[in-house]
């Protein structure tokens, strides 16, 4: 059936966002009061002395300089998170000097403000590395606010792509809300490797029935050029939400790099920056644009989309530093009523590049707003409400256009209508129970291995995992609890590495799951994967009572994770403490000791920055109380 952009609001939809309004009301208003303050203290360089802004153009050429000394247009901050090394991040090499041409055309200029660290979870997993992985969001969000901390620009653009990057750039965004923001992808590498052919051949790697060699070639084929990786993992999620809050050009996200409509696309994005600005004549801060209906969005789209886990800590993070609270029970009540749309590998074996070409965002969007799961009447870059987004872009004499967009799917293997749907609920669920509150991600989980009770076996370290495969000690059905690798025991790394022995021993026809109150990665698939657990072991969380042997259920389709254990024994039962040293020192890991110590729980989103103005309101609170008493 023909999809309506003017669909009544699922009233689930309508309720999870009054929900969140009402329980954000008090620090979302500080919020806003906030931006507007600094709106107030002066967007742009009229703020500045002579001797400041002689400093802030010093590099500049005549033509630049004349523009930033006039007042009356346009300067952007280009925040980049460009390195040469990761393929998601190299094709920015060339963006700035496109950026900047594309606003002397339009009598605006623009400046490199600042690069932001990019690291890959792709090269890190299972080493030391991964351990600043998290923490490597807030460090970006840190490195964003020193670029843009000279006050020099009317908006900022921001380019990055993968994981950790875009919900740092976000929550910087959030706290200069006062300017405009426009965020800029590079787009996915060509198609590689089929995804079916690199799973096999990791697991006959992890069996031994592969050599390194066997193993490294089909890796190379699978990541071999510039742009993001084409699974479907957290890297993309990201650029399906920044689309869904409005805050990518429509169909921006998947187009490859190194093409003309991308370089069509970037420069269009700057001269629609511009536009957004005050000096522009029609001012879009961030903060005026991103309010709990765009949260909203981002997660129905993610949940749809059956995407990265990750965002289960991404997104609480990030819409707390626009004043929304957002929690993990609005996720599962936003699954209940988010049909499943799209089978991407690890959900299916198609990779980005198919949904692309199969409909791509636009069909998306269409299915959704004519299903009422999303907020149409929200504001974004490109100035008008959602409806724009059914749209999608192409090329016309060198210049980016957009037309309507398919009003079917091109191949429903990839991508399917609300009708048609893969599932009838989102791809994730909350699990609850005496062992903690944690995530599962079940769109690509099978029906007959969502519920799995089995005996655990406890590590507090993945090589330990990986040794007890090789010797043979995991050919059972098997609970594997991995425990301490939550953000205050050593930054929460992704366990990634552990998929292909765990995947094994399921094509064995064991019941398998893992328990862990660390991350997977967003591309995790097949194994039942209860993640996030928190209170995380080294907050005395219940991983830390299981003993080996201990009977586990757990139950995707109920959302409960249950140690069968008495009570009364389990109340007996003391807590055991790791010795993590070993995880606190090297390769730079000393120097996170202070993001560790004030790491929140994985259910607050696993930041460092604390409730931002919900900490706030409670020590009002508490003043108010204490003069009182």
């Amino acid at each position: 059936m023909p999809s309506s952009t003017h669909a009544t609001l699922n009233p689930i939809v309508a309720e999870v966002t009054r929900r969140i309004r009402e329980r954000s009301a008090e620090r979302r208003a500080l919020y806003e009061s906030r931006m507007a303050d600094q709106h107030r203290r002066g967007v742009h360089r009229g703020e500045l002395s002579c001797g400041n802004l002689a400093h802030g153009f010093a590099a500049c050429g005549a033509e630049d300089k004349d523009a930033l000394k006039l007042m009356n247009s346009a300067n952007l901050g280009i925040i980049s998170a460009y390195n040469d090394m990761l393929s998601a991040h190299q094709p920015f090499e060339h963006f700035p000097g496109l950026i900047k041409e594309a606003a002397r055309a339009m009598r605006s200029t623009a400046q490199f403000a600042g690069g932001v660290p990019a690291m890959c979870d792709g090269v890190t997993q299972g080493q030391p590395g991964m351990e600043l992985s998290l923490f490597s969001r807030d460090v970006i969000a840190m490195a964003t606010a020193v670029g843009l901390s000279h006050n020099m620009f009317d908006a900022a653009l921001y380019l990055g792509v993968c994981d950790k990057i875009v919900p740092g750039l976000f929550i910087a965004a959030a706290r200069f809300g006062h300017l405009p923001a426009m965020f800029v992808p590079a787009g996915p590498m060509e198609s590689g490797l089929p995804n079916k052919e690199k799973a096999r051949i990791r697991q006959l790697y992890a069996e031994g029935k592969a050599s390194r060699e066997d193993l490294l070639d089909a890796e190379s084929a699978s990541y071999h050029s510039p742009g993001t990786c084409t699974f479907y993992g957290t890297a993309n999620s990201n650029q399906l939400m920044m689309e869904m809050m409005g805050l990518h050009l429509p169909g921006m996200s998947f187009v490859n790099p190194g093409t003309p409509l991308r370089e069509a696309l970037t420069r269009y994005a700057t001269e629609q920056a511009i536009r957004n600005t005050e000096p522009g004549g029609d001012y879009r801060p961030f903060y005026k644009q991103i309010d709990e209906r765009a949260i909203v969005n981002a997660v129905v789209g993610l949940l749809a989309s059956g995407g990265s886990t990750n965002h289960t800590l991404h997104l609480i993070a990030m819409a707390a530093a626009a004043g929304i609270t957002l929690t993990w029970d609005d996720f599962t009540a936003l699954s209940a009523v988010t049909p499943s749309l799209m089978q991407v590998y690890p959900n299916g074996q198609a990779d980005i590049n198919h949904f692309q070409a199969a409909g791509g965002m636009s069909y998306l969007f269409r299915e959704l707003l004519g299903a009422g799961l999303l907020h149409s009447d929200i504001p974004t870059v490109f100035g008008t409400d959602l409806s724009a987004y059914t749209q999608e872009p192409f090329l016309e004499d060198g210049n980016a256009v957009w037309r309507e967009g398919p009003k079917k799917s091109l191949d429903d293997e990839v991508l399917r209508g609300i009708s048609s749907a893969f599932a009838p609920t989102g791809g994730l669920t909350v699990l609850d129970g005496n062992l903690g509150r944690g995530v599962i991600k079940v769109s690509a989980v099978a029906e007959a291995h969502r519920v799995v009770e089995a005996p655990v076996k406890i590590f507090d370290d993945q090589n330990e995992l990986k040794g007890a495969f090789e010797a043979g000690d995991l050919d059972r059905d098997v609970i594997a609890v991995l425990r301490f690798q939550g953000p205050k025991a050593n930054g929460m790394p992704e366990l990634h590495k552990l998929t292909p022995y765990l995947g094994v021993l399921q094509d064995r026809g064991f019941k398998v799951a893992l328990v862990t109150d660390g991350r997977m990665s967003g591309a995790s698939g097949k194994v039942p994967a209860a993640i996030h657990l928190s209170p995380e072991a080294l907050d005395g969380g219940g991983l830390t009572k299981l003993r080996d042997g201990d009977i586990v259920r757990l139950d995707a389709n109920t959302g409960t994770l249950i140690a069968n254990v008495d009570a009364a024994t389990w109340a007996e039962r003391e807590r055991v403490v790791a010795n993590l040293d070993h995880y606190h020192v090297g390769l730079g890991r000393e120097l996170f000791g202070g993001f560790r110590h004030l790491a929140m729980r994985g259910e607050e989103g696993a930041g460092v920055f604390g409730g931002f103005e919900a900490d706030d309101l409670a020590r009002q609170e508490s003043q108010i109380h204490d003069e009182d008493a």
